[in-house]
């Protein structure tokens, strides 16, 4: 009886073991890693497709695609951020393709990060759709970069913004006023943060098309090779 009892039980038990395994290899796979080495040094960035999954998408097609390869960091401000991904190291602006579509609200609804020390973020101009390939390394907490969530209702009841409070507003005029997208964060730096702090240190001036903030020495990402 003992064993029977046993072979009733074995099969639950490797089915929950199968689960269990299936499990784990499904969250690994949830948040790729990509190596950039630099000329700096390397550090590594874990993405997280389940937070802003087009975004994600999208940067890892360019890792795929070389188009980092050979680009340098031509922004760099000690108490803010880097910026690379556009530019080569004579500073001519890299192909992209289409703009990807700006996922920072979702990804903050999801529990995606925040532009914290160390998070990885889409770079963009003042059109909130407009980000491609270019990306940033926030090297301080930088609030104000963050989306802003809009409260539920339309009209929306009361909304604050930089100490000015609105009532009654339109839902649609603010999910669509460009200054509350913030940018879509997707990922954050989890080795070689030593790194980023060298870069970030870095001293910089002019260069290219550029009136300041580009290193002097240039600062060339050689590879960016998905790890993971």
């Amino acid at each position: 009886m003992k064993f029977k009892r046993f072979s009733t039980l074995a099969p639950v038990f490797i089915a929950s073991l199968a689960i269990f395994f299936i499990a784990k290899n499904a969250l690994a796979e949830v948040s790729p890693r990509v190596r950039f080495a630099t000329t700096a040094g390397d550090f590594v960035v874990e993405v997280y497709p389940d937070k802003a999954p087009k975004t994600v998408e999208n940067f890892l097609q360019y890792v795929k695609d070389k188009h980092y390869d050979g680009t340098i960091f031509h922004r760099v401000i000690e108490n803010f951020m880097v910026q690379g991904g556009g530019f080569d190291a004579k500073f001519s602006e890299k192909k992209t393709r289409a703009p990807v579509v700006h996922e920072g609200r979702e990804a903050l609804a999801k529990g995606g990060l925040k532009n914290v020390v160390g998070t990885l973020a889409m770079a963009r101009t003042n059109d909130p759709q407009s980000a491609t390939a270019q990306f940033f390394i926030n090297v301080k907490d930088n609030a104000f970069l963050d989306p802003t969530v809009i409260p539920p209702g339309d009209p929306v009841p009361r909304f604050e913004y930089q100490g000015r409070v609105y009532e009654n507003t339109p839902r649609a005029n603010l999910m669509n006023a460009p200054q509350l997208f913030g940018y879509t964060v997707f990922g954050k730096v989890v080795s070689g943060m030593d790194v980023v702090q060298k870069i970030k240190a870095t001293p910089t001036g002019a260069g290219g098309p550029f009136p300041s903030d580009v290193p002097k020495t240039p600062i060339l990402i050689n590879s960016a090779t998905l790890v993971k």
